[in-house]
């Protein structure tokens, strides 16, 4: 399970869970009933998928590499007789779905896959603004618990055929398979869509980061987002005033070495907090995601094998002078003490958090005790620079290049509003005003920055702070050169083995040989 969709599913903290799926960015009354939605779509797109395969598979007599695909479910079915059942319905579906598209006038429809109903809703938002789009949109969710998603999209792709998918989403801790791995041939280059893609990227000035990772092998983008993840510190006010005198987000910084690429004066800052009995950091991995996504190179060197880059490396070394020191309280992210020390009722206090907005607006406000001034922690935070440049997530958005020629140019204008449209129409300028829906929604920090600059991003939560005056440049400090197919899963490996050292559980050499082994032994990768 990644971290950006846990994020999703915990964003209220462990309260939350008590309504199953609705980790859902949308906090609105409905929730639950688009999850109810979502599940059954889910077992009816599994049948749809299954049988495409399976057709597929009888058609051109490969019976054998299909099933190898599937994990033996599509084999086991068919013995079962599932199979033709599975085809009965996906006709079924079919021929409803074509009479529903006669019956209302539209050309036909657009097949959508997503792993939360994020950008479902957003394309829902623009059809219901633009009645005369020419198309339906069906959609299929599948969350990415017990890595669902993937190889349903990865079947669905490569089935083709008139459910295949048009558009689809991909999250950054499985992009790059879209973009630069075993799936990257069925993504269309945004060029291909009609899009003058350097003058539209650069005068929405979407951050490096951002494009590198939707860059395909041949240099061509593939994929864009619509959020911006580049990350900041994010600090009490009430912890500043009493420890450094002020709560000003400028000399906060100055006092953290903001934008210093070093965390040295972070560390001097620790030890002037510890002094007073605050810890900096409520656990280790609040300092990971800074550390992993600002190193120079990912897992992986130029020859496909394990390569740990001296920033990450130092990563053991910052876990043992947390915990040595008493920086942290120790927490895991996503674990109940975590969230109990964003709303000041951890084991000390914890001066801050280091995220993009989405941490703000779907996991600090939730879990802060309060939704008012004077409440638990709400209005007694605030933003500014990390010592060091990251990103923390995100989703992008493809277009399939063997889809129906005569759906392209609405796939294009979905994507091109989602993306790259800066104008005060587009889906950006909405979400990072809070005005994409009636009811309202939280504002977020968005993919351009020429959104960003035209937009108000004041929150109440932040003490009335514009947090898109740090988040802007946070955006061009993120690199995005370092990510592997393979981080969700080294990712986890690794932060076992930190823990093991900064427990004392571990020497240090131990942890880092111990590390390299098992990743050998369960990812098959050499070191």
């Amino acid at each position: 399970m990644s971290y950006w969709y846990q994020q999703k599913r915990k964003c209220q903290g462990p309260a939350s869970l008590k309504n199953g799926d609705s980790f859902l960015y949308s906090l609105s009354a409905s929730t639950k009933r688009r999850a109810e939605r979502k599940k059954e779509e889910e077992n009816n797109m599994k049948k749809r998928v299954l049988a495409m395969v399976l057709t597929t598979c009888m058609a051109v007599g490969m019976l054998a590499g299909c099933g190898g695909s599937s994990s033996g479910e599509s084999a086991g079915a068919a013995s079962e007789g599932a199979s033709s059942e599975a085809a009965a319905a996906e006709t079924t579906e079919e021929a409803a779905g074509g009479e529903a598209a006669a019956s209302t006038g539209k050309k036909g429809t657009i097949n959508l896959w997503a792993f939360t109903d994020e950008v479902p809703n957003m394309v829902n938002q623009y059809i219901a603004e633009h009645p005369d789009f020419g198309y339906d949109v069906n959609a299929t969710i599948i969350a990415t618990t017990e890595g669902a998603y993937q190889p349903a999209l990865d079947a669905a792709l490569q089935a083709g055929g008139s459910e295949q998918p048009d558009m689809y989403c991909a999250e950054a801790a499985f992009v790059l398979k879209y973009t630069k791995g075993d799936m990257e041939s069925y993504a269309m280059p945004y060029a291909d869509l009609g899009f003058d893609v350097d003058a539209d990227i650069a005068e929405a000035k979407i951050a490096q980061y951002a494009v590198d990772i939707g860059t395909n092998s041949s240099g061509q983008v593939d994929a864009l987002g619509y959020q911006a993840t580049g990350g900041c510190f994010i600090y009490r006010r009430s912890i500043a005033q009493e420890v450094f005198g002020t709560d000003d987000p400028a000399a906060i910084s100055e006092a953290i070495g903001g934008g210093s690429g070093s965390f040295d004066k972070f560390w001097e800052a620790a030890q002037t907090l510890a002094d007073k009995g605050v810890a900096i950091v409520s656990g280790d991995g609040d300092v990971w995601h800074a550390i992993e996504n600002s190193s120079e190179s990912g897992w992986l060197d130029a020859d496909g094998k394990l390569y740990v880059d001296p920033a990450r490396e130092s990563f053991l070394d910052i876990s043992k002078n947390l915990t040595d020191n008493g920086w942290s309280n120790q927490t895991q992210d996503w674990q109940d003490a975590w969230f109990a020390d964003m709303k000041g009722q951890g084991s000390k206090p914890v001066f801050g958090f280091f995220g993009p907005a989405w941490l703000i607006n779907y996991t600090l406000n939730p879990n802060c005790g309060g939704s008012a001034v004077g409440e638990g922690t709400f209005g007694d935070w605030a933003v500014c620079t990390s010592p060091i440049g990251f990103f923390w997530g995100g989703t992008w958005i493809m277009a399939n290049k063997n889809m129906d020629a005569e759906k392209v140019a609405a796939v294009a204008e979905l994507i091109h509003w989602i993306t790259l449209d800066c104008t005060e129409d587009g889906l950006q300028y909405k979400w990072a005003n809070g005005t994409l829906y009636a009811s309202g929604s939280a504002k977020d920090a968005v993919a351009s920055s020429t959104v960003m600059g035209m937009s108000d991003g004041s929150l109440e939560f932040l003490g009335g702070q514009d947090m898109f005056e740090y988040f802007i440049p946070a955006n061009d400090y993120a690199n995005g050169k370092n990510l592997t197919p393979y981080d969700e899963s080294i990712n986890s490996l690794w932060r076992d083995q930190v823990r093991a050292y900064a427990s004392g559980e571990k020497e240090r050499d131990a942890a880092l040989k111990d590390f390299k082994q098992i990743v050998s032994d369960n990812l098959g990768i050499d070191y």
